[in-house]
């Protein structure tokens, strides 16, 4: 399931792209090709939200390897294919991030894959907010946040633009 560490070129690095249930799900499968060209093992992992958005299959053949939408998908292994993910991983790179995934990253949840490699990974997490703009500003969503920062989570964005809900935030 993640990528075996010794047939890693010095350069090329393992990315688990963390996709969650937000409308700009559709901008992971450019996210996953353009890491593929740059030569990144892609390893993607969705939320059951994020199936609603974009199907699994189409981040699978863009990243070349199988993706996780549930513990119930490492079946063919007997290690947890979500600890070898978090144990491999060079990046955890959430994109897009909706207020949900923040707060139970925030408060150490792991009901999914994707929040158990978070709390399981030793690597860099980046994060890539999309969210309607009330929420991102909304206090509770600054609280996690700035919560997810002091434990040295980096945040990239959000960028401003014409909303899925018609607002401009």
């Amino acid at each position: 399931m993640a990528a075996n560490p010794k047939s890693k070129s010095r350069n090329q690095k393992s990315v688990v792209l963390g996709v969650t249930g937000s409308i700009a799900a559709y901008k992971s499968a450019e996210l996953a090709s353009l890491l593929v060209k740059q030569h990144h093992n892609v390893f993607v992992v969705m939320t059951a939200d994020a199936t609603e958005f974009i199907p699994p299959l189409t981040l699978q053949t863009l990243s070349k390897n199988p993706v996780t939408t549930s513990f119930f998908d490492e079946k063919e292994n007997w290690r947890p294919g979500h600890i070898e993910l978090a144990d491999n991983a060079d990046l955890l790179l959430i994109a897009p991030a909706t207020a949900n995934i923040i707060a139970e990253l925030a408060h150490g949840l792991a009901g999914h894959p994707l929040t158990a490699i978070a709390l399981a990974t030793r690597a860099t997490i980046l994060v890539a907010p999309a969210m309607n703009g009330k929420m991102w500003e909304n206090a509770a969503t600054q609280e996690n946040v700035e919560k997810l920062k002091s434990h040295g989570v980096e945040f990239i964005g959000p960028e401003e633009g014409m909303l899925a809900c018609g607002y401009e935030g």
